[in-house]
């Protein structure tokens, strides 16, 4: 069974997700201040789910700490603030997911079952590939630069192996939302832009074309 760790510390709210979570199967741990979250990070559960603003310790805080030491492991942001703003500073510290403040509880099952999905059959089958100057493992989740590592998001990720299924083919914001993120994906198609970016900054080795108005291209011989 999956492990979630939630922190947030409005308690109704926190106790509601936890019941929400834990009808879907999740085994859930739940946090009211981001301190007593910090000392549980070596127990690496399989997603993380953070109010920004916690008492302690913030939630950027927390995700420097989970993402450095555990980089593959999902991080679900929460927040009440600026949505905008929040939104784009989760993502560059390396969320993979946000959710704006007030949400359904349903959403957020949504997004952490998206999150936790099992990978695609056409990934499987593939276990190694070289994406331009970079050795991409689709079976081990990394991407190699002359041997060394380059850390990736969960999304990001999943978004290259995407460009390199559909490779020198345009493909629409909504065509990639729907492969990576999922058909039930509420968010604006903005977080496409924000994921090739970081992707882009990450391996400029790669030849990824913005298509003007419609979305993107993996250009590759």
């Amino acid at each position: 069974m999956k492990r979630v760790y939630l922190v947030e510390d409005e308690e109704k709210l926190r106790k509601l997700l936890v019941t929400y979570l834990k009808k879907e199967g999740y085994v859930v741990t739940a946090f009211g201040d981001g301190l007593s979250a910090e000392q549980a990070i070596d127990e690496a559960p399989n997603l993380w789910i953070l109010d920004i603003m916690l008492p302690g310790m913030d939630g950027y805080s927390l995700i420097k700490v989970i993402k450095s030491k555990y980089p593959d492991v999902p991080v679900l942001f929460m927040s009440a603030r600026s949505a905008e703003l929040d939104r784009v500073v989760g993502l560059e510290m390396g969320s993979d997911d946000y959710l704006p403040k007030p949400f359904f509880p349903r959403e957020l099952v949504l997004r952490v079952n998206r999150l936790l999905k099992i990978k695609k059959p056409a990934i499987e089958q593939i276990k190694d590939v070289v994406a331009g100057i970079y050795a991409v493992s689709y079976e081990r989740r990394i991407v190699l630069k002359d041997s060394t590592e380059i850390s990736l998001t969960v999304k990001e990720f999943e978004t290259l192996c995407y460009l390199i299924e559909q490779k020198n083919a345009a493909l629409s914001r909504s065509q990639i939302i729907d492969a990576v993120w999922g058909h039930d994906y509420y968010g604006s198609e903005r977080v496409v832009d924000d994921t090739l970016r970081r992707l882009r900054k990450k391996l400029p080795g790669l030849n990824i074309e913005a298509v003007y108005g419609y979305g993107y291209r993996l250009k590759m011989e």
